[in-house]
């Protein structure tokens, strides 16, 4: 595998950016981490919305939604955040581009969201949600898969963040009105599940 380095100027023109706003979180090279919205994306750049800017020539690495692990240099600010390449080999930049057409047409279209497993409804929608801090809030379980669970609950909690819902770790993903989107550590299994929520 080699990596793919062309001029900006060239990867202005080869890379036609689309509107997507994609949620996660960006480490800098001091490795802390904040979390981030994307503004526009392509193959070879992408602009984020982040509380914290990088430095002109830093490398910054980014975790998205749907995305995953991206990595490049930032090379402009821009209002609210900044602007960085993205480095990857030709076979990542073609995932890429692939991964940015399906998200573009499922907006489009209005398809439903890629799930890895289904979400049902659980009969005991009440659990205990644990915050890093140790802290204990009562939340209510809107649905839940084996691989996560979206909660009703007014918590502001950052993309990224360390919780327990009931006895299962998980880290928040999304936010979405009223709630939030949380990711298991680990898949459960059905049983597991059916012993916590019912």
């Amino acid at each position: 595998m080699f990596s793919l380095k062309v001029p900006l100027s060239d990867e202005r023109r080869r890379h036609q950016r689309v509107k997507v706003a994609l949620l996660g979180r960006y480490m800098l090279s001091s490795r802390r981490e904040y979390p981030c919205q994307t503004v526009d994306m392509s193959p070879g750049g992408l602009g984020l919305i982040a509380p914290v800017p990088a430095q002109p020539g830093e490398r910054v690495v980014v975790y998205l939604d749907h995305i995953g692990r991206v990595e490049g240099q930032m090379i402009r600010s821009v209002p609210n955040g900044f602007a960085m390449t993205v480095s990857a080999t030709i076979r990542k930049r073609d995932k890429l581009a692939a991964q940015l057409t399906w998200l573009t047409n499922r907006n489009m279209l209005g398809l439903p969201e890629d799930r890895r497993h289904e979400r049902v409804a659980p009969k005991n929608p009440r659990a205990l949600l644990v915050t890093e801090d140790g802290a204990e809030h009562e939340v209510r379980v809107i649905d839940v898969s084996l691989s996560g669970a979206a909660i009703s609950s007014n918590l502001d909690l950052p993309i990224g963040s360390p919780v327990t819902l009931g006895k299962t770790a998980a880290r928040v993903v999304r936010h979405f009105e009223h709630g939030i989107a949380l990711e298991f550590a680990r898949t459960q299994n059905a049983d597991q599940l059916t012993e916590q929520f019912g």
